[in-house]
């Protein structure tokens, strides 16, 4: 298998607690298929903003050209040859 560039966008709940207030987002996660894209994007913004599941709704999850990301951890990773541990 070889592994994609997918763009996840959605809205997280921030402030849940004080003023609910519903943000867009996109992020772009490297993964084999879009269902391992969505639990990254849910580890990673759970982490980052201190949210659970059910405060992260996904909108869309599409495979993006490379050319598209504006990333450049992904971009960096996406043009290793090989990776030496």
């Amino acid at each position: 298998m070889e592994v994609k560039v997918y763009s996840v966008e959605g809205r997280i709940l921030i402030g849940h607690d004080r003023k609910p207030e519903w943000r867009k987002f996109k992020v772009y996660v490297r993964a084999l298929k879009p269902e391992h894209a969505l639990e990254r994007v849910y580890s990673e913004l759970g982490s980052r903003h201190k949210l659970k599941r059910a405060h992260i709704k996904v909108e869309s999850i599409v495979e993006a050209p490379l050319e598209g990301v504006e990333d450049t951890r992904i971009i960096k990773l996406a043009n290793l040859e090989k990776i030496v541990r």
